[in-house]
Parts: structure tokens; C-alpha cells; sequence
């Protein structure tokens, strides 16, 4: 058994939507929509430890999450089983290939951030290259897509400007921030979100090249601070100190800030019974960075 010294970490890290705009419902149901996905320097890690039982396990499984419904051994799975399907069972390739898998959580589950979608993407990106898979980058966001609508964006690492339903991905360069991201203890349902009746669904599209962050909104915010006073709160005492949104459908909101520091200073002043972390935007995530420097020493 190795222990976690030896172990090689891949990083999954968080995300924020800086915006997100309803713009209107497509006929099975989904919404349409505009966001901007600002990747950050922080996350989860995770490390895969090869080996040819031909199965699946998490060293150790999260609490309050049955392990088949985690979406780090379903994409594992999934990937596997497209392995087989692309291979065959009898060809050099290693398709009796199972692995343990080891997790660090830093991220806080049900905050908007990503972290099962990120976790799930790291999965499939680290193993299509440990179990020697020769998936493309649009075949395993293909498949994370499957896994789950946010799954493509941690795929291929890009801050990027997502419309659609999320699906249309264009990779922005946005001046790097740091951004104070503060989650509350409440569960927010993102279905109880997006089926509510008082849900803006109108909302006009904009053209990305005119995007800043004032003009834009997350559609989803007032209705949730209604429903969580907890999460009006944390907006209502970070807009003090910054411009402040929750991301995604929350319950996690952050405040932007153009110096470390100061996100520091802030995060220094939180009441304590507020979860946070202070993290940088990048343009090109840590796990892809990572994959490129792999790559770069075999060529």
C-alpha cells in the first residue's frame, strides 16, 4: 500500500459563475442560459493509485454519499467501460486496469463552486492518462457532460463564457482577481431553484465583448437570499468591503478584490461560524496545467 507521501495529487479546483443570465427555457425543460466560468487556483485533490483489480475504490468515501452515486467512482466507472467499448477486452491496452482512489476535500459540498463536477473531471482526466485511454479532450467532455451539465468546463480548464445550457464553451482571458468565497451552512437545492415559479427567465443575452462585471447579475440570487436568510446575510456584510454575487445557484457568494491582501484582511474580520477560502482566478486551471507539464516530458 502506498502511503499519502508517495501518492502523485491532481488538482480539482473550484469555480465561480461571476454572472449568470436566464435568458429563456427550451422546450424539454432546460434553461438558456449565459454565465462566465472564473476558474481558481484552489480546490479539491485527488490521487489515483493503479492497479489491475479491475474495480473502483475511494480510500475514503465521503460522508453522507453512498460511493455509486459519487460522481469521482462514476466517472471512473464511465470511463472504464468506454475504455472497453473503444479497445476491446484483448487489446495491449491496460483495460484490466482498477484503481484506489484518494481525496482531500477542501471544497464545500452544495456551495455552487463545482466541487463534485471538478472531482468528476479530474477523475477522467487523470485516468484517461494513468490507464493509458487515448481519449481526446472533446471525447472525455463528451463524457462528462454525461456525468453532469458543469463537468465539460473542469474537463478543459478554461475560464471561459458558457451559453446554452452551459454546453457552448468559448475560453476568455480575464485579468486575474482574488476573490473572498464564503459558504454558509444551508443546502441549496439547485432544482427547487430552477423550477420555481418566481425565477427570472427573461433576462437579454449580451454580447461577451461588452461584458463587465457590473452590468451583469446571477438571476438566481434574489430568490435564494428569500429562501436562506443565512446566505442574505454573508451578501449584505461582503458588499461593505467589495463588489459581491453568489455563484452558481449558492449557497457560496464571493466578493471580488484587485489585491490579496485586502481578501486576506477581510477574511481575517468573518464571523467565525462562516466557512471560507481566499483563491485567485486563473485563465488555465491547475489540472491542466499539471497535464501539460506530463505531456511536455514525453515529447
Amino acid at each position: 500500500n502506498s502511503t499519502n507521501s508517495t501518492l502523485d495529487w491532481w488538482p480539482s479546483p473550484a469555480k465561480l459563475n461571476l454572472f449568470l443570465h436566464i435568458n429563456g427555457r427550451y422546450d424539454n425543460g432546460y434553461h438558456q442560459l449565459q454565465s462566465l466560468f472564473q476558474i481558481l487556483d484552489f480546490g479539491d485533490e485527488l490521487a489515483f493509485d493503479v492497479n489491475d483489480s479491475s474495480t473502483v475504490e475511494l480510500a475514503n468515501p465521503i460522508e453522507g454519499v453512498a460511493n455509486d452515486d459519487n460522481l469521482i467512482v462514476k466517472a471512473a466507472r464511465l470511463l472504464h467501460q468506454q475504455m472497453q467499448l473503444k479497445h476491446g477486452q484483448h487489446q495491449h491496452c491496460q483495460t484490466h486496469t482498477g484503481v484506489v482512489i484518494h481525496l482531500k476535500k477542501r471544497l464545500p459540498m452544495g456551495g455552487g463552486i463545482g466541487g463534485g463536477s471538478s472531482n468528476a473531471a479530474t477523475t477522467l482526466v487523470a485516468l484517461n492518462h494513468l490507464w493509458q485511454c487515448g481519449f481526446s479532450e472533446d471525447e472525455l467532455a463528451e463524457l462528462g457532460l454525461r456525468l453532469g451539465a458543469d463537468v465539460p468546463i473542469f474537463v478543459r480548464g478554461k475560464t471561459a463564457f458558457a451559453e446554452g445550457v452551459g454546453e457552448i464553451i468559448q475560453p476568455v482571458a480575464l485579468t486575474p482577481q482574488h476573490y473572498l468565497v464564503v459558504t454558509p451552512n444551508v443546502h441549496v437545492s439547485t432544482a427547487d431553484i430552477f423550477t420555481a415559479a418566481e425565477l427570472p427567465r427573461n433576462t437579454p443575452k449580451i454580447d461577451f465583448s461588452a461584458y463587465n462585471f457590473d452590468n451583469t447579475h446571477n438571476d438566481c440570487q434574489e430568490i435564494v437570499c428569500n429562501r436562506h436568510n443565512e446566505v442574505a446575510k454573508i451578501l449584505h456584510w461582503l458588499l461593505q468591503f467589495a463588489p459581491s454575487r453568489m455563484t452558481g445557484t449558492g449557497a457560496s457568494v464571493f466578493a471580488v478584490f484587485n489585491s490579496l491582501p485586502k481578501a486576506l484582511e477581510v477574511q481575517q474580520n468573518l464571523p467565525s461560524t462562516w466557512q471560507s477560502f481566499v483563491a485567485s482566478g486563473v485563465n488555465t486551471s491547475l489540472l491542466q496545467q499539471k497535464l501539460q507539464s506530463i505531456v511536455a516530458r514525453y515529447v
